[in-house]
């Protein structure tokens, strides 16, 4: 087949969660055997120099980028909040991409057109106009989803108020929009319930995020020869959920984990550190900032921290984390997508006090890190492998004719 892959950012290169995803994609989509093409929004949140691309990336997937400005605006967000509309969805409306998209869709015929993310959506009533390809929504997120557990953890009455309207104005274009489509990829078992509960005739598949099947057969890497060194968080910092998780760690929780082991030491790492948190001085606390190789990064530290309290979908790092076998503590919330076993392949702390008796369990028990660590890479192994999920996203394509 034929795929249109339309992207909210540039998959390569693949630094965080979404490009991953998407990368991962096509990646799978062309060794199954189909051509793919990417048409990806370029922008100031995650600015890729298209130059870099590696020139067998290009010729594999066609890539084409289009540079939109995502700064949030007060006008702007004023107007949309004025007239009930998705300032989320809004900003990614581009006349530039409108075009690109339009010269691409009359040179060119495709069987299937994936949106990847709700965000390139509002482009359907003009891609309806030239191309009778069936429309596939992958849903990374229930995107409202996200911003509706933010407002509720929030208890700033003001910025609680602006969060639930971003939230409800967001659901209504999310919910508007599925029954224009002709199938959604979930990317969890848990979304695709709610997507069939709400998309009505639409059909709907789950299928996770993959690995490439090479790095699954290949023997891991040896970890740190401390598995619990230390601990460390790795994700990118303009991920609102993962400002929200790590200001909680690092306010509410790390000092007292910090009296109770003081050779103990937080590293944590990502794209976009806040100027609040790269200034920060606590002790034990290691900003490192951007890093350039996420899988050493992770080989070089020891229990991995991932504390989420919003969010939807399936989170990226976790799985490279468990094919790395690390032992890794989350929320509930950051497990959820993963068909995990409590204790066996992941630990999961509720609250601060949770957090801190899981870490001492690891510190005082490294062999049952390292249990932990290789029951997480042969879940990954079964569950994840991008060969097998292909296979799978084929069977759905054809069932859409």
């Amino acid at each position: 087949m034929k795929i249109l892959l339309l992207c909210n950012k540039s998959p390569w290169p693949p630094l965080e969660g979404g490009p991953i995803a998407m990368n991962a994609m096509a990646e799978g989509l062309t060794a199954a055997g189909h051509t793919v093409k990417i048409l990806a929004i370029n922008s100031n949140k995650y600015s890729v120099d298209v130059q870099k691309i590696p020139q067998e990336y290009r010729d594999k997937t066609g890539i084409e980028t289009v540079y939109l400005d995502l700064s949030v605006k007060p006008f702007p967000a004023l107007k949309c909040m004025l007239k009930n509309r998705s300032y989320h969805v809004e900003r990614f409306i581009s006349a530039d991409y409108e075009n690109t998209l339009t010269r691409i869709l009359k040179n060119e015929k495709f069987d299937i057109i994936q949106f990847e993310t709700l965000f390139t959506t509002p482009y359907i009533p003009q891609i309806r106009k030239l191309s009778d390809a069936r429309l596939v929504l992958r849903a990374h997120n229930i995107e409202h989803l996200i911003w509706q557990r933010m407002a509720e953890g929030c208890y700033n009455p003001l910025k609680r108020y602006y969060l639930h309207h971003l939230a409800k104005t967001l659901r209504q274009y999310e919910l508007s929009t599925l029954h224009k489509l002709n199938g959604i990829v979930a990317i969890t078992g848990s979304d695709a319930d709610w997507f069939r509960k709400k998309a009505g005739a639409v059909p709907v598949t789950a299928i996770p995020f993959g690995i490439n099947p090479g790095k699954l057969e290949a023997a891991p890497q040896t970890s740190a020869e401390n598995p619990v060194a230390d601990l460390f968080h790795l994700g990118s910092m303009n991920w609102q959920p993962n400002i929200e998780g790590i200001r909680w760690l690092v306010q509410k929780v790390w000092p007292d984990m910090h009296r109770q082991h003081p050779d103990l030491k937080l590293h944590l790492a990502g794209r976009a550190m806040p100027e609040w948190l790269t200034n920060l001085k606590m002790p034990g606390l290691v900003v490192d900032g951007e890093v350039e190789d996420a899988g050493k990064y992770m080989q070089e530290h020891g229990i991995m921290v991932v504390p989420l309290f919003s969010g939807s979908g399936i989170r990226i790092k976790i799985i490279e984390g468990m094919m790395a076998s690390k032992a890794i503590i989350t929320t509930p919330v950051g497990a959820e997508g993963i068909e995990y076993t409590e204790g066996k392949n992941i630990i999961i702390a509720r609250n601060g006090e949770e957090l801190i008796k899981a870490v001492k369990n690891l510190l005082e028990n490294p062999g049952l890190a390292r249990k932990i660590g290789a029951e997480a890479r042969k879940l990954v192994a079964d569950k994840h492998n991008n060969r097998h999920l292909m296979e799978k996203l084929t069977d759905f394509y054809t069932s859409l004719f």
